[in-house]
């Protein structure tokens, strides 16, 4: 039968997007080891079907200021990505590939921002690349776009785009260790649910 919500989604179902974010963090810690010449592991993800405020308060608060990377997807999947980093990912990241310590989240230059990007861009990528490799479907993502705003603000890009399908959120949730030292990962994976229903389809789960 049919997904028509996100809160229909019964635990078989939860289960198979927990092994697509396990192996698309797989992929991610590979490809950031690489890139930042440091041991990178990530902890095994949990996935929530979460109500937007109740993904919130999993968040923090809501006037810290953090970076989102954010992408929408198209193809045989609709819907939009956004990873979110806090600014203690954010100058882990900015002081191993740039020398930049307690960097001024209001004052990122063009190459701060480009490289936080890129970051966002490997990690949302490797999780797509899980998705497709699991499932054979073909999904376009956009050009990555950065921004900084306070987390509420942050969070009402997901609630504009989105709220028509659901008024629930996909949270992908884990811990990257960098040399040892663990920094909180958060994505956000909001499929319409249409989309839903392919990825099931695909791996046999009607």
């Amino acid at each position: 039968m049919a997904i028509k919500s996100y809160e229909e989604m019964n635990e078989l179902e939860i289960d198979i997007l927990k092994e697509i974010g396990s192996i698309g963090g797989g992929n991610a810690a590979t490809a950031l080891s690489s890139m930042l010449s440091a041991k990178v592991n990530m902890s095994l993800p949990g996935v929530e079907i979460l109500g937007f405020n109740e993904a919130l308060d999993h968040l923090g608060d809501p006037e810290e200021l953090v970076a989102a990377i954010f992408v929408e997807m198209s193809g045989e999947l609709s819907g939009i990505m956004l990873f979110v980093l806090t600014k203690e990912f954010s100058d882990e990241i900015l002081f191993r590939m740039l020398g930049k310590a307690d960097s001024d989240f209001l004052a990122l230059d063009e190459i701060d921002s480009s490289v936080l990007i890129e970051i966002g861009n490997i990690v949302i990528s490797s999780y797509i690349t899980a998705m497709a490799s699991l499932t054979g479907v073909n999904v376009e993502l956009s050009v990555p776009q950065l921004a900084l705003n306070m987390l509420g603000g942050i969070m009402s890009v997901p609630i504009a785009m989105m709220g028509q399908h659901s008024d629930r959120i996909m949270m992908i949730t884990g811990e990257f260790k960098i040399d040892g030292k663990a920094l909180n990962s958060n994505m956000l994976l909001l499929p319409d649910v249409e989309s839903l229903n392919v990825l099931m389809k695909k791996l046999g789960v009607e």
